[in-house]
């Protein structure tokens, strides 16, 4: 079969890189064609367009880069066309997926769409447009499976993607050898993982190694996403004596004290993998105000989301300053209650997402339902 993926982001990418991976092990003459990034690529798709080139944080950076978005749509729907897929695979990124979905269903194209977006959140009335237009959703969140059936609308639930990933990942040197690789000094770690956008780097980064001098007898690593240049960093960064580490995120994770995390997927990784963490965000002010009138959630953070409670502290927009994020990384930090919360909810965490082998798990039900024609 031809399969068609787009994915928007980073997270999307590792996702769908192994949902391809599994598909070409069921499917013999599996050809993939994608958006999406050096994971998916990797895994033998034909890559069109990386993901650093579509990805716009908030209302006013949307507003910014629309004629460049609306190029991407007519490129995007031309390319889908003439590549005369089976079937179009969708990777969250609600925005540009979507409405790819819309087209693609008119045009007589099947459409799975793989990790939902979070309608939950604040965009609930997009429930609509997803059972019109996208024929198989596959969600990667327990709860998920309430929600769309609060709409009347069936999806499937194989666990949660990233089990597979860190599993997968965990053989890793141990904390000297870690040190040795990197020429890192034998100090306690604090984590930083500001985003995988350049917009959301810039901002959380600097926000984060502001706090450097409160924790004398630590050192603060950057975990660099492997999409981001390093003279990207460099320059954030400058003299600082902050740590730059590409493309060792679970073992700079594994061996850390605690970390600072920009909310995302990078939350919830943090969570598997065990490491105690402050979940940062402040974004541009008005998309902000316009997000807190539409969010319906209490939480940002995964962790939180899934288990239903305050398991990882978060701090958000103007609660996000200096005081607050040393006073919060302090009480992780040390033994005491605070550390103990956030490291024994993750044991609870751990019972909600499922068993390892979900990628394969979905693309068996992939293949089943492009069967079933």
């Amino acid at each position: 079969m031809r399969y068609y993926l787009i994915a928007g982001e980073a997270s999307g990418d590792l996702h769908a890189s192994n949902l391809i991976k599994e598909l070409g092990r069921q499917d013999q003459e599996a050809v993939f064609r994608c958006w999406g990034g050096d994971l998916m690529e990797a895994q033998g798709a034909e890559l069109v367009k990386h993901y650093r080139d579509l990805a716009f944080m908030g209302f006013m950076e949307v507003v910014t880069h629309l004629p460049a978005i609306l190029r991407n749509f007519r490129y995007c729907e031309k390319d889908l066309l003439a590549f005369h897929t089976d079937v179009l695979i969708l990777i969250d990124y609600p925005g540009f997926n979507i409405r790819m979905a819309k087209f693609a269903k008119t045009h007589g194209i099947r459409v799975f769409y793989y990790i939902s977006p979070q309608l939950w959140a604040w965009h609930s009335s997009r429930v609509k447009s997803i059972k019109k237009w996208v024929d198989k959703m596959f969600v990667i969140l327990p709860f998920e499976q309430e929600f769309y059936a609060r709409y009347g609308y069936s999806v499937d639930f194989q666990g949660h993607p990233l089990l597979d990933v860190i599993n997968s990942e965990m053989k890793m040197p141990d904390r000297q050898e870690f040190l040795e690789i990197n020429s890192l000094p034998d100090l306690p770690v604090i984590s930083l993982l500001p985003g995988s956008r350049k917009m959301e780097i810039e901002k959380m980064l600097k926000i984060m190694i502001s706090i450097r001098n409160s924790f004398p007898g630590h050192q603060f690593v950057v975990a660099g996403a492997p999409s981001i240049r390093e003279d990207f960093y460099t320059k954030i960064l400058g003299d600082t004596g902050v740590r730059l580490v590409t493309g060792q995120t679970y073992q700079l994770l594994s061996h850390s004290a605690a970390a600072l995390v920009t909310s995302g997927t990078a939350t919830l990784e943090a969570g598997l993998i065990g490491v105690a963490q402050v979940v940062c965000y402040r974004g541009n002010v008005i998309s902000y105000l316009i997000a807190r009138r539409l969010v319906q959630v209490r939480y940002i953070s995964l962790v939180n989301l899934i288990c239903g409670k305050m398991i990882v502290p978060e701090l958000i927009q103007q609660d996000l300053n200096h005081a607050n994020l040393t006073k919060v990384l302090t009480e992780i930090l040390q033994s005491g209650p605070g550390r103990d919360e956030v490291l024994s909810g993750y044991r609870e965490l751990k019972k909600h997402l499922g068993g390892p082998g979900v990628s394969a798990r979905v693309a068996r039900l992939m293949i089943q339902y492009l069967s079933q024609k």
